[in-house]
C-alpha cells in the first residue's frame, strides 16, 4: 500500500498477500539494485520530476535506470513478480490495460490532510506542471500527434492528491491568469475548480481523476479552430460563432480517438456548453441528459472565462462572476445546486479579492474560511489612511479577539485600489 504525504515525497508500507506471498509482494530497493525487467511501482520522488510521466513502468533498458539516477531517485518500490520477467526488452504497459478509474491500491492511497500554508508550495508546483502538460497536449493535437496520455494522467493524479491534502490550496491558484496564454491557464483553472467542487460533493480519488482529466482537456478542440477566429479581438459574427462552436465536436473527435480515453473522459468536452434548460450546444441536451461532469464543467468554465482578461473584454471581479452564475442558475441555464456549492467552494470573497474593512484598511483575501465564509484571512496592504504598508500583515477575520470586530464592507476592483493582488500573493506563496 502506498500513501502520499506531499508532492514528491512518499512513504511506503509493504504488504504481502497471505495467499500468494511470493507473487504479489512489493519490495523497496535502492536504485543500484534496479535491473531491466523489473516493474517499478513508485519512486521516492514525484514522477513529475522525471521524464517518464507515469505512475508505474517496466524497466526496459539501462538508459532508463541512468535517467532515474540523474533525476535524483535513490529508492523505489518494485513488484517482486516483475523480477521473473525475461531480461530481454519488455514492452511498456499500455494504458488501455488499466481500468478507467484507478487501480485498487491507488484509490485506497488517500493523502493525509495538511494545513493550507503547508500545501500551497506543492499546489503551485502541480499547477505549473499541469500548465505545461496541457500546453504540450494542445501543441501535439495541433500538429496531428498523439496526446501524451501518461503525462495527463500523472499530473491529474498529483492535482487530486493536492485537493485531498487541502481542498483550498490548489483552488486558490485559479486567480493565476495570463492574457497571452489564456487557453492553457483556463484549461488548468477549469480542471482544478472542477476537482475542488467534486471533492466538496464527496467524490473519491477515482472520480476526481476522471473529472480532472476530462476538464483539463475540455477545450482541446480549440486547436482545430482557425487562429483568426479563435483570437479575434471583438465579438464574433454569426458565421464566426458557428465556426467557434465546432471546437466542441472537434475536441470530442480528438479525445475519442485517443487510446485510453473512454466516454466519461469525453463528457466535459462534449457537454460544457450544454445548458440544463436545453438551450446550449451542440445537441441542446436538457438536464436529465447531461452528465454530472458536464454540469460541473459548465459552471467552472463560465466562472474562469468571466474572470479572465480576453482579447475582447476585461476580466470581471470574482464576486461579479459569482453573482452572474447565481443569476444563470435562477434563469434555468445552470444547475442551481452545483452553483450554490461552487460559491461555497471558492468563497463569497474568493482568494485574490481586494476588500476594504470597516476599519478603513485595505487588504487582499488570502484564504477562504469554510466555517466562516464572510470572514476570510486577509493580507492587509493599506492603512486606514490609504497608505501602502511597508510590511503587509495577515488578519484572520474569523479569529478576532479584540473589539470591535472588523468586517468586510466593500469589494474593490484592482484599478480602484491601485493594487495588483497577484504580486502580493505570489510573493507570500513563494
Amino acid at each position: 500500500m502506498i500513501a502520499q504525504d506531499s508532492l514528491g515525497e512518499v512513504r511506503y508500507r509493504l504488504l504481502e498477500d497471505p495467499t500468494q506471498p511470493d507473487m504479489t509482494m512489493k519490495k523497496r530497493i535502492g536504485i543500484e539494485e534496479l535491473q531491466p525487467g523489473m516493474l517499478v511501482e513508485q519512486l521516492d520522488r514525484s514522477w513529475l520530476s522525471t521524464p517518464f510521466f507515469r505512475h508505474k513502468m517496466t524497466i526496459t533498458s539501462p538508459q532508463q535506470i541512468a535517467q532515474l539516477k540523474a533525476c535524483g531517485v535513490r529508492t523505489l518500490v518494485v513488484s517482486m513478480e516483475a523480477e521473473e520477467v525475461q531480461q530481454s526488452t519488455v514492452p511498456e504497459p499500455d494504458i488501455t490495460d488499466e481500468p478507467a478509474g484507478l487501480a485498487a491500491d491507488e484509490a485506497a492511497s488517500v493523502p493525509q490532510v495538511v494545513p493550507f500554508e503547508e500545501e500551497l508550495p506543492a499546489a503551485r508546483q502541480v499547477y505549473q506542471a499541469a500548465k505545461l502538460v496541457i500546453q504540450d497536449a494542445m501543441q501535439d493535437t495541433r500538429l496531428g500527434r498523439a496526446i501524451n496520455v501518461d503525462a495527463v494522467r500523472t499530473v491529474v493524479f498529483e492535482m487530486a492528491d493536492s485537493v485531498f491534502r487541502n481542498p483550498d490550496a490548489l483552488s486558490s491558484l485559479s486567480r493565476l491568469k495570463r492574457f497571452d496564454e489564456y487557453t492553457f491557464y483556463h484549461s488548468v483553472n477549469t480542471a482544478l475548480l472542477a476537482m475542488s467542487l467534486g471533492r466538496s460533493l464527496g467524490f473519491d480519488r477515482s472520480m476526481l481523476h476522471l473529472a480532472g482529466v476530462g476538464t483539463l482537456l475540455h477545450d482541446i478542440g480549440k486547436t482545430k479552430i482557425p487562429l483568426e477566429v479563435l483570437n479575434k479581438p471583438g465579438r464574433f459574427e454569426a458565421h464566426e460563432m458557428e465556426i467557434m462552436k465546432q471546437h466542441v465536436l472537434r475536441g470530442v473527435e480528438v479525445l475519442a480517438s485517443t487510446t485510453g480515453f473512454g466516454d466519461t473522459y469525453v463528457q466535459p468536452a462534449l457537454e460544457h456548453h450544454e445548458r440544463v434548460n436545453g438551450g446550449g450546444y451542440p445537441h441542446r441536451r436538457a438536464q436529465k441528459d447531461i452528465s454530472q461532469f458536464g454540469l460541473i464543467t459548465a459552471v467552472v468554465d463560465i466562472y474562469d472565462a468571466m474572470t479572465s482578461d480576453r482579447c475582447y473584454h476585461k476580466g470581471k471581479p470574482a464576486h461579479e462572476a459569482l453573482q452572474f452564475l447565481y443569476r444563470l442558475s435562477l434563469e434555468g441555464h445552470l444547475d442551481s445546486t452545483l452553483v450554490q456549492r461552487f460559491i461555497q467552494v471558492v468563497g463569497v470573497y474568493p482568494v485574490g479579492s481586494i476588500v476594504e474593512l470597516s476599519s478603513g484598511e485595505t487588504g487582499i483575501v488570502k484564504q477562504v474560511n469554510r466555517h466562516a465564509p464572510l470572514a476570510p484571512v486577509v493580507l492587509l496592504v493599506k492603512s486606514a489612511g490609504n497608505t501602502l504598508l511597508s510590511s503587509p500583515h495577515e488578519r484572520d477575520l474569523s479569529r478576532q479577539t479584540e473589539t470591535p470586530h472588523w468586517n468586510i464592507t466593500t469589494i474593490l476592483a484592482p484599478h480602484q485600489a491601485g493594487i495588483d493582488p497577484t504580486l502580493y500573493l505570489d510573493k507570500k506563496a513563494a
